[in-house]
């Protein structure tokens, strides 16, 4: 896969800066050359591109201020400012076309003599048509890559220039033939044009202010967001652009089974396919968690305890056909009195058969909550020796061989033991499971202090 370059900020700076000398030298040659001649359409042109002048000088300094990070005040960025410029630049355009026009009637009216028609005008002319060429397409370039209203808006004021200054060509080729209107015809060209593309760009400028969606941003976002693992469905989602920045408000839904944190990784992972998807993008995701179709019945018990704030595990259910039994071993804390423990078991049960109907049958098997952080220390060494040799004698002849790795501590509740142990590679786990309890269960007999047996099997050495 190709990386994609990312324009830095200076790169809006510096066009804008660099179209700054080139508005300036062009719109003082027009200007000269117009009056010298007599030309309003080439007075028209000169201003025209005077108010390029000021558009681009007010650009060079929105863009500064546009690519600002977001604050206190702005909790979007500084995008806006760019479309709030080029309305600014537009009200300048309509009003210079305004004024050419006003001009240009008059100078039908009145039967205004013709320009003094010289090679000076149409070098200038052709100067600055190769000069608005090359900066107009400069600035499309940077503001397609930065995603910039305000260089779009300079962009086609200097294509408007080109357009321009063609008219006014065409304008004193027919004032040279002897046609007297030729000139005034050209400057309400140059009207007509300034006003059109003025129109365009207002028109994406209040898209954008009144949040109007990028045309296929909706469907790429969505896209991006459904094929991320772990989302079951996109609910809504909503686009906006503020600056180039796509800022992106969605609500997902999410297996309700999956913890936090697992949740939170898909989080991560819609950021970066709507990034990939879009470019600059800013999302906002919302989860919402739902129950999936093929979530089983220990599924949804555990997510039931788990809204409860309960500890569960050794959840069984039987399904006798007519009727669901549920067995639950529930933890609580082992100072608690019975009456609230048998409540919390109660309201337990109630839950489940909310969920699953009332003809469901619910045993709960209550017992103390092991503490999260015992105190204990190691057991010494002749004791550890004495809890391997039994361990070792209650597996001599059975499944279970090869005991290691025993470790014994003393903790306030009692002794905790832990051990590996090893069983042929073709047992089944119920199996393994069932050869291991019975050692557990001897060496409890055998240690009454021992409050817990902690063992791990695992297949032989390859």
């Amino acid at each position: 896969m190709t990386a994609s370059h990312t324009p830095s900020p200076a790169t809006k700076t510096s066009v804008a800066a660099i179209s700054i000398f080139a508005s300036g030298g062009m719109a003082a040659a027009k200007l000269v050359v117009g009056i010298a001649i007599g030309s309003l359409a080439l007075i028209s042109e000169a201003l025209h591109s005077a108010i390029d002048l000021v558009a681009t000088i007010i650009t060079w300094a929105v863009v500064r201020v546009s690519d600002q990070p977001a604050d206190a005040e702005h909790h979007y960025g500084h995008g806006k400012f760019e479309s709030v410029s080029a309305l600014g630049i537009i009200a300048l355009l309509y009003v210079l076309a305004g004024g050419i026009l006003v001009q240009a009637y008059g100078h039908l009216r009145e039967g205004a003599a013709p320009p003094t028609v010289s090679a000076g005008p149409f070098a200038v002319l052709a100067i600055d048509i190769a000069v608005n060429l090359w900066r107009a397409r400069a600035l499309h370039r940077a503001a397609r890559a930065t995603k910039s209203q305000a260089l779009a808006a300079d962009a086609l004021h200097f294509a408007s220039d080109v357009m321009g200054s063609c008219a006014v060509i065409v304008g004193l080729i027919l004032a040279g033939l002897g046609f007297w209107w030729g000139d005034a015809a050209a400057a309400i060209v140059v009207a007509i044009m300034i006003a059109l593309l003025g129109l365009r760009m207002a028109r994406e400028t209040v898209e954008t202010l009144l949040d109007r969606a990028p045309e296929g941003a909706l469907d790429k976002a969505t896209s991006a967001i459904s094929a991320v693992p772990g989302v079951v469905g996109v609910d809504r989602l909503r686009v906006r652009m503020v600056g180039p920045t796509h800022f992106i408000d969605a609500i997902a839904k999410v297996p309700r089974t999956y913890p936090i944190d697992r949740v939170e990784e898909i989080k991560r992972r819609a950021q970066e396919a709507v990034t990939k998807a879009l470019g600059d993008a800013d999302l906002t995701f919302t989860a919402v968690p739902v129950a999936r179709d093929n979530e089983s019945v220990r599924e949804r018990i555990m997510v039931i305890a788990r809204n409860s704030g309960l500890a569960i595990h050794h959840v069984t259910v039987h399904d006798l056909g007519h009727k669901l039994i549920v067995g639950i071993d529930l933890e609580v804390d082992g100072g608690m009195e019975l009456t609230a423990a048998h409540a919390i078991a109660h309201d337990l049960e109630h839950a489940i058969r909310e969920s699953f109907g009332e003809d469901v049958e619910v045993d709960t098997h209550i017992e103390p909550l092991e503490p999260e952080t015992p105190w204990g220390n190691d057991a010494p060494p002749d004791r550890v020796e004495a809890i391997r040799a039994a361990l070792t004698r209650f597996a001599d002849g059975g499944a279970i061989h090869d005991v290691h790795n025993v470790r014994v501590r003393d903790t306030d509740a009692g002794e905790i033991v832990n051990f590996h142990c090893r069983a042929a590679p073709s047992m089944s786990v119920i199996k393994v499971h069932e050869s291991v309890d019975e050692i557990e269960r001897e060496l409890r007999r055998a240690f009454p202090t021992i409050k817990r047996v902690i063992s791990h099997a695992e297949p032989p050495r390859a």
